[in-house]
């Protein structure tokens, strides 16, 4: 059964943020065969809507305005609401991020649609859609099918594969006009508390720390071997609640969660809440010096010994191998 479906693309400091790239793939599935339209919202980002393009989507809407500058539910809201009236889609696509997990439920309630979040794979059997996603704190997983109606999903960062950039393809890019109006919220400044280098929801690499690090200077040979893997340094909340790092690090049930390709727990014990937002990581390598510590139980890999002798030697066996440039 053939689809259009609208795909919400997020650009972030100056760039589409790589989630877009996997909505436009998981459109596709859903799509079958079907029009998948990417969706740009801000006051400048006409100038990414080829990208989207070349990642799959077969054209582009645009809505620019200055009040759109800036992030808020109601303000992209109208202009989601002035996109869905003109192109009625099928399906809807968001990335399970901040501005997806906030404006699709409002969106969703409002197109009186079932929504599907945080999914991590998808099929099609039979004309319908099959998505996966993990409940219990990412303990199982469950597969939810949609027959009819409006199919509305935010998929989770980094599960779905993107499909091979082609910038051959070529497709239309238009722009709606919205009169973004009656405005609840204001944003005068937006001031980012974040670590710096790579993006933890998206990163490939994530090198974490926990209360084993033992303090903020600890944290140095973490950063060390995320830089040679061109990785993230992500941390439990011990190490935050220690003051060790900064709470924008923090991965778990409070906190962020990821699903790397890569993920390296270095003092980390493994509680169930740290488990939460990383057990469904590709690979897991556990540094600890407790043998019988949690995390070894969901680690692919372990290594019983001490991160600062570890984690040096590690770190000059990558440089060796020239991993990343």
């Amino acid at each position: 059964m053939a689809r259009k479906v609208l795909v919400m693309g997020e650009v972030r400091d100056g760039s589409l943020r790589n989630v877009s790239f996997e909505a436009v793939a998981a459109a596709k599935t859903i799509a079958e065969g079907g029009e998948v339209v990417g969706l740009l919202v801000g006051d400048s980002v006409a100038s990414f809507a080829n990208e989207l393009i070349h990642y799959g989507a077969d054209r582009v809407v645009t809505v620019e305005n200055d009040k759109l500058k800036s992030y808020t539910s109601d303000g992209y809201a109208q202009a989601f609401s002035a996109v869905y009236a003109e192109e009625k889609p099928e399906g809807i696509v968001f990335g399970h991020t901040a501005l997806g997990k906030d404006l699709s439920p409002k969106l969703a309630a409002k197109l009186e649609a079932g929504l599907v979040s945080d999914v991590t794979a998808l099929d099609v059997e039979g004309g319908n859609v099959i998505f996966t996603r993990p409940i219990y704190s990412g303990k199982a997983f469950e597969k939810k099918i949609a027959t009819d109606g409006i199919l509305f999903a935010t998929v989770r960062p980094n599960n779905i594969a993107t499909l091979e950039k082609d910038e051959s393809r070529s497709g239309d890019v238009s722009s709606i006009t919205v009169d973004v109006k009656d405005l609840r919220t204001i944003i005068q400044d937006v001031v980012r508390k974040t670590a710096e280098g790579v993006d933890l929801s998206e990163a490939k690499v994530i090198i974490a720390g926990g209360r084993g690090v033992k303090s903020e200077e600890g944290f140095k040979p973490l950063k060390e071997l995320a830089d040679v893997l061109g990785g993230a340094v992500g941390a439990s909340r011990g190490a935050c609640d220690a003051e060790y790092c900064d709470y924008s690090l923090q991965i778990g049930q409070t906190g962020k969660v990821v699903t790397p390709d890569l993920y390296i727990a270095c003092g980390i014990s493994g509680a169930i809440q740290h488990l939460a937002g990383m057990s469904n990581s590709k690979i897991i390598v556990a540094i600890n010096k407790d043998p019988e510590a949690s995390i070894f139980k969901v680690a692919d890999y372990g290594i019983v010994g001490d991160l600062f002798e570890v984690l040096p030697l590690l770190t000059e066996e990558f440089k060796k191998l020239k991993v990343h440039s």
